[in-house]
């Protein structure tokens, strides 16, 4: 299945039924007061969180999703029937930006989440209502108002455990094959990997997480160069990151290097992000001499200054991944236990998850900003008026 992520679409609620003018009229009484009834109220349209989707890709098919409009008023002070709402599914982990405004009108984190995003429209009154001393024969309705139209947009954020983060061809998607049962496409050339992947690393029969494999960035990826900004931000989910290194470069260029430009990327993008604990995983050990790869290692960390912990593997041949995701899911459990006992930590956790959410949020509002003003700027009728047009349809 593609993988998308982003989406845009447009809702619209249904519109309040009108309400009835009518008059009672039987056999016996020829001149009844009123008896109009009101029209249903429109339905809505809301988004429920589905752990069963893992793509957005329905949307880039259908765009419009309309919720059902209300029914008029009867005789007899009946009702109209009221709209049915419209439930739409979206992938746990998308948020919900209103195109117009770039308001984020809701973040679906959990299974079953129900958010509203287009209000179905208010029912019309009969003229049963409008009945007094003065006025016992009342002409006078009202109708339904119309329903809230909506521009969305949604970017989904993969859920993972564990990210991987690296420079293109660093051996991100050959660890996560090694140690999972994801499946990306692997070759001896950068960018590779365009999309996500996601593996599930299963370590026995109830122990495992999952694992994140996005395309590597490169420099200037905070402020959108290659594909750094889209995708930096499914990392805002996880835990902890894995920083893959390549120690033997095929261009000769520098590990370190390396590793800095891409600290820069993620402190650039979300502070909060770049203070999540950071594992440093040195690969493609095998491609070098047995007898220089702990000095190469070593100098590695010696000229990062790294005191965080450091695992040397061959993501290829499989040596030290093991010790490696041991290590994780240990690491994983305790934060886990930790806050279910301590819910000092667990609120520290939930800060620290909206901060990141609200950096991811403010880069991508800045984006589609960049955007729109390109947009403006490519039309030359375009003027400050523009958005504040209102335009009405005549029946």
């Amino acid at each position: 299945m593609q993988f998308v992520d982003e989406a845009s679409i447009i809702v619209e609620a249904g519109k309040g039924g009108n309400g009835c003018l009518s008059f009672r009229r039987e056999k016996y009484v020829p001149k009844g007061g009123p008896d109009g009834g009101d029209g249903g109220h429109g339905g809505s349209v809301y988004l429920i969180g589905d752990d069963a989707l893992n793509t957005l890709i329905d949307f880039k098919y259908q765009r419009f999703y309309k919720a059902q409009n209300g029914q008029p008023g009867q005789g007899r002070q009946m009702s109209g029937r009221a709209g049915d709402d419209l439930h739409v599914k979206v992938p746990v982990g998308t948020t919900v930006i209103d195109e117009d405004t770039l308001e984020v009108i809701a973040d679906v984190t959990e299974i079953g989440q129900v958010v509203l995003v287009a209000q179905g429209g208010r029912r019309g009154l009969g003229n049963i209502h409008f009945k007094s001393s003065t006025n016992r024969a009342p002409r006078r309705t009202t109708p339904g108002t119309e329903g809230e139209r909506r521009n969305l947009r949604f970017e989904m954020k993969v859920m993972a455990d564990v990210g991987l983060l690296g420079l293109p061809n660093a051996g991100k998607s050959t660890l996560i094959r090694s140690v999972s049962a994801a499946k990306p496409k692997v070759a001896n050339y950068p960018f590779t990997t365009l999309v996500p992947n996601l593996g599930v690393v299963k370590l026995g029969q109830h122990e495992h997480f999952v694992m994140a494999d996005i395309p590597g960035l490169i420099e200037g990826a905070s402020d959108g160069a290659g594909l750094g900004l889209r995708f930096l931000k499914h990392l805002t989910r996880t835990r902890l990151l894995f920083h893959v290194v390549d120690v033997a470069p095929f261009d000769e260029s520098d590990p370190v290097a390396a590793v800095e430009a891409i600290v820069h990327e993620l402190g650039q993008f979300s502070p909060t992000l770049a203070e999540r604990p950071r594992w440093l995983v040195l690969n493609k050990l095998d491609l070098l001499p047995a007898e220089e790869r702990e000095a190469v290692a070593d100098e590695i960390v010696r000229r990062l200054g790294w005191e965080g912990p450091v695992f040397r593997v061959s993501a290829i041949s499989g040596e030290g991944t093991e010790a490696l995701v041991q290590a994780a899911y240990r690491w994983l459990t305790e934060q886990r236990q930790l806050e279910n006992e301590d819910e000092e930590a667990a609120e520290r956790e939930r800060e620290m998850r909206r901060r990141m959410e609200d950096e991811a949020v403010a880069r991508t509002e800045a984006r589609l900003g960049r955007k729109r003003k390109r947009d403006d700027e490519d039309d030359d009728d375009f003027d400050d008026d523009d958005y504040d047009v209102e335009v009405e349809y005549a029946p």
